[in-house]
This record gives structure tokens, sequence and C-alpha cells, in this order.
């Protein structure tokens, strides 16, 4: 049988080698202050708020027209709660990082109070934009079979549905609490887009893995990208202590009915791909698309070597086929 570990004489020296350890870089800990908004607690509010915005596919299923108020009504509650606790949270702590620990608690309960009420009268518009969202999808892809698969299925409507509610908090100038929501999506579908871009209606991520759109970006009205876009920024300027500028336009814009293929790269705040382009895949692009154009790369040469005469021909594991007589 096993014994249990024990630290036994060790563990006093190790607690003070931790201990210490806190004391020497101050980055990496949150001690002697008082707020911070709870990770946990925000993802269970994000999980909240789908089951708000697309009733009966998530948490409580077999909604009824007779029941679904009642729903609404204990669910709306929960989610207010937990918006206003989170808020108060992320604007107490700005606070106290601001102002040196000096933190007007009424005054931020006030303005928690007053946002969470904004942000959840945003509800309906937000699900407006998501039915539009839904539509994309399913018209874009041939492969959904309807539209509760891809509510059900699609990373890309997840990462959206998930952008467009932390995109309204980050309108309101919520601190932190949006960010976090929108790495939570990042985490779960591969697919990074930041709360502070503005995105069009009727928008579609096909496949989603590997997508990044940064802060600054701007995509009109039914626009399609595929898995590896990234819509980023170039080389960031930087001030004289070497800290990145913040606050500049960095990222592209994309305006209405552009498709961008998988694995292509848009970079610069000065760079627009005109209504109606298309960007191929895998291509790199620094400079403006003009209006209803088509950007790609040539395509590369392929080499096929055939095997010589008298080589045993290649076989495939599954009885009756062969396999092709090249290599490329």
């Amino acid at each position: 049988m096993s014994e249990h570990f024990n630290f036994g004489e060790r563990l006093g020296p190790l607690v003070e080698k931790v201990v210490q350890s806190y004391w020497a870089d101050g980055r990496t800990r949150h001690i002697d202050r008082q707020y911070l908004p709870s990770r946990a607690r925000i993802i269970e509010l994000t999980e909240l708020l789908l089951e708000l915005v697309f009733p009966g596919f998530f948490g409580r299923q077999n909604l009824t027209t007779h029941n679904v108020a009642f729903h609404v009504g204990d669910l709306l509650p929960r989610v207010g709660e937990l918006t206003y606790t989170q808020i108060l949270n992320c604007l107490c702590y700005e606070a106290e990082a601001r102002l040196e620990g000096r933190v007007d608690e009424p005054a931020c309960e006030g303005r928690a109070r007053e946002l969470t009420l904004q942000f959840v009268e945003r509800m309906p518009a937000v699900r407006e934009m998501l039915g539009g969202d839904v539509q994309a999808a399913f018209d874009g892809d041939p492969a959904a079979l309807n539209l509760d698969e891809v509510v059900l299925a699609y990373p890309g409507l997840f990462a959206t549905a998930v952008y467009r509610l932390a995109h309204e908090l980050y309108r309101l100038h919520v601190p932190m609490m949006p960010r976090i929501m929108s790495e939570w999506a990042h985490m779960m579908t591969g697919v990074d887009i930041h709360p502070g871009a503005r995105i069009g209606r009727g928008f579609f991520i096909d496949h989603g893995t590997g997508v990044v759109i940064g802060e600054t970006t701007d995509i009109g009205n039914n626009v399609k990208i595929y898995q590896g876009v990234t819509l980023g920024a170039l080389s960031i300027p930087k001030d004289e202590r070497g800290r990145a500028i913040r606050g500049r336009k960095r990222h592209p814009t994309v305006q209405d009915n552009v498709t961008i293929y998988a694995n292509a790269i848009v970079l610069g705040g000065d760079t627009v791909v005109g209504e109606g382009a298309i960007v191929g895949g895998s291509v790199f692009v620094t400079t403006s698309v003009p209006p209803m154009s088509t950007v790609t790369f040539k395509p590369p040469e392929l080499h096929f070597k055939t095997k010589s005469a008298g080589a045993p021909a290649p076989t495939s594991d599954r009885p009756g086929q062969i396999m092709p007589d090249y290599e490329i």
C-alpha cells in the first residue's frame, strides 16, 4: 500500500520560498487588494446569456409557449444579479488600481446598476443580430442540414454569439469583463475575436479554427471568412519608453459582401478590403483591395513523378483499392 505524500520538515521552508517569490515580482500576484472580477462567475454568466438569447438550445430545453415567459422571468434575475456583481467588481477593480486603493463604492454601485440595466435591455437587439448570423451560416454552408444544427454545432456561430454579447459590454466601457468572455470563447472554439471589433450583420465564420480578428477591425454586412484568417495589425508604434501606443486604428476595414478564404492574412489600420472583393486562400495583404476585385496568389506548380516500371506497385490497406501511381 502506498503512503500519503508528506512534505515533513521541508514544508515550512518551501512555504517561505513561495511567499518570497510573491514579493519579488508584483506582476503575478493580487494580494492586499480587495477587488477582482471572477473568471468563473463571468463564464457562468456567459452561459446564462447564451441560454437567454438562444432559448431552448442552451440550458433548459422543452420550452413551450405556456412556460417560456416563466422561464425568462426566472432567468433574467439570475442574469441581472451576476451581471451587476461582476460589473461592480470590474468598476471597483479599475478604480482601486487607478486611485491607489481609494474606491467610492456607492458611486461604483450606482454605475453598475445603470450599466446592468442598459446591457440587459440590449438583449433583443443582440438576438436580432444573431438571427442574421445563423441564417448567414446556413446559407453559406451547403453542409448545414438546418438552422438548429448551426446553433448547436457551429464553433464560428458560438464565437460570434459570445463576441456580440461581450461587444455590448465593451461599448458600455465595462473593463476586463468583455475580454474574459471573448477569451473563454477563444479557448472553446479556437476563434479569437476581440470584443472591441465592430462587425455588421450576417457574419459567418466557416470552420472557425485559427481565426483572429483584432480590436480595431471594422467588418461590414454579409461578410464570410474561413478558418485561419487573420485580420491583424502591422508593426505597432511605440512611445519613448518602448510601450505600445494604444487607441489607434491598427486593424483593417472589411466592407460589405466580402469573402476571405482560408489562411489569408490582412494587416494594417489603413488597409481596406473593398465591397464585394474576394481574398483568396493563403494570401498576405497589407494594401487596400479595390471593390469587386479578387486577390490570389499564382497557383504553385505541381510536379508528378511516375514510378519506374518494374517497381512494386503501392498497395492499400483497404481490399480492392489501389494507391495512385504518382507522388506529389
